[in-house]
């Protein structure tokens, strides 16, 4: 096991800087097309969490500036608030919204649910974007492991709430999951919280990262006949707040060589503009082009068979009826 984890870190760490940097973004931009980028959304309504700064920030402007109605869901209302003001001035686009709600809470998610579905107005694209990389092992006020409650439950929660206005946006309604590059490093594991005595944050990260792609797979192929677009992406190694954060050696380490929040949101925006038929539901993106869920010999793709057991945890948690 000790040999398979040492692979799995060492294969992920030169394929990463090998692809996610900026250096790499530079190259592969070379094969993208202008007029992915070009088409408008006037009248689209997406709502975009974790959005007050980093990939969320950059996802919402670019969204706004191509006429979506933007919905910006934000746990401090102040930062929320800021980041509203700063899109609305750079885009021109008035249709731009804040939603305070805390992601690591299912019940605030559950009265965002109820108040934007009062609305009754289609969701054409939600982009799962929020996320945390916690250290420290925190439990929050409903019990939860911090990471995983952000990570994993938010997302899920948020998803399985909203797919009634997604059908409303029915062919066209995509879902869009930020993961991350970090999930290569670690199998499927039914352990969602992390109940070893040694937390590790940046590997619970990894694996919260996992769970997103095998959930984005599951969930193309459970509502595969609702007219919804399941996607998970990674941005590659982007320089954001959240990174010199929670990564200040790495992010110290790769200075200069790290993606702009621009960058890293790029693939997110390029799912959310282009025609479904270009797309495969369940796939997960890298750089505007399917990427491999698992790398050579790391033997993670068989613990993806625990997806339906996770997902049945997930329900239950959150109390879904």
């Amino acid at each position: 096991m000790f040999l398979l984890k040492a692979w799995r870190s060492t294969a992920f760490g030169a394929y990463g800087y090998l692809n996610f940097t900026k250096s790499a973004f530079t190259e592969h931009s070379k094969q993208f097309k202008v007029e992915d980028m070009q088409t408008q959304i006037e009248g689209k309504n997406c709502i975009v969490t974790g959005a007050n700064s980093g990939i969320g920030y950059a996802t919402a402007e670019g969204l706004a500036s191509r006429g979506a109605n933007v919905y910006i869901v934000c746990r401090s209302k102040e930062r929320g608030e800021a980041a509203l003001s700063k899109i609305q001035s750079t885009t021109g686009n008035r249709n731009v919204y804040l939603e305070v709600c805390d992601l690591s809470s299912t019940s605030e998610i559950k009265s965002f649910a109820a108040k934007f579905s009062s609305k009754d107005q289609p969701v054409h694209v939600l982009v799962n974007n929020a996320g945390l990389l916690e250290h420290n092992r925190i439990i929050t006020s409903e019990g939860f492991e911090l990471n995983f409650s952000v990570n994993v439950l938010g997302t899920y929660a948020m998803t399985e709430l909203m797919l009634p206005l997604l059908e409303k946006a029915a062919p066209d309604a995509r879902v869009i999951t930020v993961s991350s590059g970090g999930m290569y490093t670690t199998p499927l594991t039914k352990d969602l919280q992390f109940s070893e005595s040694n937390f590790d944050g940046t590997q619970q990260y990894g694996r919260n990262k996992r769970v997103q792609v095998a959930l984005t797979e599951k969930w193309a192929e459970m509502y595969s006949n609702k007219g919804i677009g399941f996607y998970s992406m990674h941005p590659g190694w982007a320089e954001t707040p959240g990174v010199a954060k929670s990564l200040p050696g790495f992010s110290k380490s790769m200075s200069g060589k790290l993606r702009s929040s621009e960058e890293g949101a790029d693939t997110v925006i390029w799912l959310a503009l282009q025609p479904k038929e270009k797309l495969v539901s369940g796939a997960f993106y890298f750089d505007r082009a399917e990427a491999p869920k698992h790398l050579l010999f790391a033997r993670t793709k068989g613990s993806h068979t625990v997806i339906d057991s996770i997902i049945d945890t997930l329900h239950s948690l959150c109390n879904f009826s």
